[in-house]
């Protein structure tokens, strides 16, 4: 019988789940990671690790995770198509599986013109759909893309990402089903910030019944500044800003900002809650983890609960 990880766990009992996230450092240091893990403990259910994250090189996913592991966070393993052929995109998934990291997501991955090495080659061997696949056959049916059977399978809860809010919108439940019939388990969104759209998507999604068939968390990104909420709403690609809320933000004191987008995040996650469908939040602190336990305390979301394997 396949071992659960924590967030199965809790996403299967009905809770409502809390996962946040931790970027790896830019060198070999374990206690950049170690450090942001202690700030999540007891405030999450699972942390995600990010895979060289808009390109840039960081210490490695899978390591971090390890780290996280050994604290008693229960990691996600998240894995770009960008930097790996299906070679190294199986042993890494056997890799995490014996380390005892039991959550995927499956990613394409930024383009690297985006990073610190513009000079380097994608891979894309295969895309991040045809991984969700090749994950759920080597646990469920113990056998690799080549068709070769394995002794042990690898123990893994696998997730994907989606974007409620890029174009065109009326297809994007429709891709959202296309993950699932890939394989994902579990979704994690791109932040919401227009919950008015959201919630649109999510009627279109119960429409078709995949609310039924995935646990979707919701992402949540708190704010910083009034410069932070025009960039993303000017030069990141799917993410939609409303121009109300950098108002809001932009209406007070720059000092006061910070604070302003916690209370933002802290309402955007009440009014997830109430949407049908939504199985819970990734809260997306951007080198921000201290947020994190205020924002999960301030909407009411502790104790977390602690589940037995």
């Amino acid at each position: 019988m396949k071992t659960k990880s924590n967030l199965e766990r809790v996403l299967s009992k009905g809770h409502f789940a809390v996962t946040s996230e931790c970027g790896p450092p830019k060198s070999a240091d374990p206690e950049v990671i170690l450090k942001k893990g202690e700030i999540l403990k007891g405030y999450v259910d699972a942390v995600n690790v990010t895979d060289n994250q808009t390109a840039i090189v960081r210490m490695c996913s899978l390591a971090s995770c390890a780290l996280l592991k050994s604290i008693g966070l229960d990691p996600v393993l998240q894995v770009v198509a960008r930097d790996r052929n299906r070679i190294a995109i199986q042993s890494d998934v056997l890799g995490a599986a014996a380390l005892g990291v039991n959550n995927i997501l499956c990613l394409s991955g930024d383009h690297q013109k985006f990073g610190n090495m513009k000079e380097g080659k994608n891979v894309y061997d295969i895309d991040s759909m045809q991984m969700l696949r090749v994950v759920r056959d080597m646990r469920d049916k113990k056998v690799f893309l080549g068709g070769e059977k394995m002794d042990v399978a690898p123990k893994m809860y696998v997730g994907a990402a989606e974007n409620p809010f890029a174009d065109p919108f009326e297809f994007r439940a429709v891709r959202l089903g296309k993950k699932i019939d890939a394989g994902a388990e579990f979704i994690q969104t791109q932040c919401v910030f227009n919950v008015k759209k959201f919630k649109q998507w999510m009627k279109m999604v119960r429409d078709m019944g995949l609310d039924e068939k995935v646990k979707i968390l919701a992402g949540v990104t708190p704010i910083k500044s009034a410069g932070m909420a025009k960039y993303m709403k000017n030069n990141v690609a799917g993410m939609d800003v409303p121009d109300e809320l950098i108002a809001r933000v932009a209406g007070v004191p720059k000092e006061k900002q910070r604070e302003e987008g916690l209370r933002i995040a802290v309402e955007t996650i009440r009014e997830l809650k109430a949407v049908k469908g939504v199985a819970g939040v990734h809260i997306m602190a951007i080198e921000w983890e201290d947020a994190v336990p205020r924002i999960v305390e301030a909407a009411k979301l502790l104790p977390r609960p602690a589940l037995k394997v």
